[in-house]
């Protein structure tokens, strides 16, 4: 019998995807809910699987290619594999190979699209790289590192000759979707927008202590460490009330007030930097927010949001201070009016009361577009959050 596979329905702001992997190849076996092909968006990457045991019979477009939504991409015959019978012997001598292709299988199948299209690349086998991930999964250092172990000379009967210069060599390869998405937005916001960016800074000991008191007690009952975010988020929501113009966005010549809380998180991922939705954030409590965090952190490093993740959200939260960044300028998440930027924590001296103190400071940045905002909401915004995070006790209080 055979089968039509179609690219999935895409969603109303998708207009076309991209063909990133194909995992089988025709006259391959496969069985039902095995992964046949990667189907790259402008957010997320689909998954088409195998309707039934049986096998891919012909591809109709090659990866690299652009689809639509419902589009026929390959035919699939079911249970049956296309190729020539094999003898009993022949069989029988390809048994272990079978098995192994089955456990390769089984492995890849576990992998993230990213390590998906790094092992394609280095056409190596999956199976014989050691996983340092969570619950062994491999991670594209791992591949990276296997890569190259795998390219050392075992050991030479002569020392090499000293080269005369370096190597220089080159590497191109094509943008994914992602990343070309990443780049027009970016562009569309600093080339359509009046942004402007704020600073300040804040005292972080407040918050480290509270943590340090109740990080055991707090993960016991929840299940879940208490991190920063969350109390960003919560300092961001409460401003956002006391600032409507900072949670509105321009819709032609219409400024759009939303009543409704949903910020975006930036989060980077293997595939680049995404902004999932943490929805109606005025009712969830920190441990709320940390579980919707870490789930949403875990689904972009596997390659697991889907678009819904991805839709909305009326501000952004950035935090480079993950990866050291002392300060920087966030770039606007249109059609939002703000984003705000998270940096390092870092000792610095500071005037306490008429004597110097050492203290965990941070610097806050708010990038906003200037044609909504003015600069009294964005300075009064920044220092309502400032000052909720210097003094958490507002934020129970609602102060």
């Amino acid at each position: 019998m055979s089968i039509e596979i179609k690219v999935p329905v895409l969603p109303e702001s998708v207009a076309d995807a991209t063909i990133a992997t194909w995992h089988v190849k025709p006259g391959e076996a496969v069985t039902r809910d095995q992964n046949l092909v990667d189907i790259e968006t402008d957010k997320v990457v689909l998954e088409v699987v195998a309707p039934e045991d049986g096998s891919i019979s012909e591809l109709l477009f090659q990866e690299g290619d652009t689809v639509l939504g419902e589009q026929v991409i390959a035919h699939f015959v079911a249970g049956a594999v296309v190729g020539q019978e094999v003898s009993k012997e022949q069989a029988e001598a390809a048994a272990p190979k079978a098995e192994a292709a089955e456990a390769s299988t089984e492995s890849n199948d576990a992998l993230s699209p990213s390590v998906r299209r790094l092992v394609a690349e280095h056409n190596v086998d999956a199976s014989k790289i050691k996983g340092t991930g969570v619950g062994g999964r491999i991670t594209k250092e791992d591949v990276e590192a296997f890569v190259k172990s795998a390219g050392k000379p075992a050991a030479a009967a002569a020392p090499a000759p000293v080269a005369l210069s370096g190597e220089r060599s080159e590497k191109r390869v094509p943008m994914t979707r992602l990343r070309k998405t990443i780049a027009t937005r970016l562009l569309e916001a600093k080339n359509s927008t009046a942004m402007l960016t704020t600073f300040n800074e804040v005292n972080m000991k407040p918050i480290m202590d509270i943590r340090k008191k109740y990080q055991d007690e707090f993960e016991k009952k929840h299940g879940i460490r208490l991190g920063f975010m969350s109390f960003y988020v919560k300092a961001v929501t409460e401003a956002l009330k006391r600032y409507p113009e900072v949670n509105a966005s321009l819709d032609g010549n219409d400024l759009v007030y939303h009543n409704y809380f949903d910020v975006s998180i930036a989060v980077s991922t293997p595939r680049g930097l995404v902004t999932p939705v943490l929805r109606d954030t005025d009712t969830m409590t920190l441990a709320d927010m940390e579980k919707a965090i870490r789930e949403l952190a875990i689904k972009g490093r596997d390659g697991k949001l889907t678009v819904e993740d991805m839709t909305g959200g009326n501000f952004t939260v950035t935090n480079g201070g993950v990866f050291g960044s002392l300060m920087s300028t966030p770039i606007l998440n249109l059609p939002q009016s703000a984003i705000l930027g998270m940096h390092a924590i870092k000792d610095r001296p500071m005037a306490v009361n008429g004597q110097v103190e050492i203290q965990p400071m941070m610097y806050l940045a708010l990038s906003y577009d200037h044609r909504i905002i003015d600069g009294r909401e964005s300075v009064g915004f920044l220092v309502t959050i400032r000052d909720l995070l210097e003094d958490p006790t507002r934020l129970l209080l609602d102060l």
